[in-house]
């Protein structure tokens, strides 16, 4: 996609969420270059990029998928620098690969405001990925703000498995 293109794109899309808005601010939030720590993995086991590892759905064994938020927040956390780390080293090893960030929230608030809240999500992992390297051909962040939830219920277990973006790979 052309810069003029992609600029014309975003602003397209901010009018879009401007139009939505519901009041409450979502300022925007930086996302850290985190390549100096780029072999801290927090746990993750590793992929072997020779194709060996691979899940069924075509992504990365033995990786992490879900990012969670904070409630309110679009901002991903240190403990997921493991999980970005490991997707996107895999992304990196070959350039046919993509991705589909799926951003979530939980059920409060109304479906504008947790469609952008899940939009944000899912940007912030994507501008995570593309830190490390990864390019924006390979990557594709939509929102499906509550209509999706992972877990059942009115309560704050439930509500932290809601508040997520989800890594899902394309066959």
């Amino acid at each position: 996609m052309k810069t003029f293109q992609r600029i014309a794109l975003m602003a397209a899309s901010a009018a879009v969420m401007a139009g939505c808005s519901s009041g409450v601010k979502l300022n925007d939030a930086s996302v850290e270059d985190r390549n100096a720590n780029a072999n801290a993995t927090s746990g993750v086991t590793g992929v072997d990029l020779t194709g060996k590892d691979i899940a069924p759905d075509g992504g990365p064994a033995n990786v992490g998928r879900v990012v969670y938020f904070d409630f309110d927040s679009y901002v991903v956390k240190a403990d997921a620098q493991g999980l970005i780390d490991g997707n996107a080293r895999f992304l990196n090893a070959d350039a046919n690969r993509k991705v589909v960030v799926e951003g979530h929230t939980d059920e409060r608030g109304g479906r504008e405001y947790n469609l952008a809240l899940g939009q944000k999500r899912a940007e912030a992992v994507r501008r995570s990925l593309n830190l490390l390297g990864v390019q924006d051909s390979q990557v594709e962040a939509v929102s499906f703000g509550k209509e999706k939830p992972a877990a059942e219920g009115a309560n704050e277990a439930a509500y932290s498995q809601n508040r997520r973006a989800e890594l899902s790979y394309r066959r």
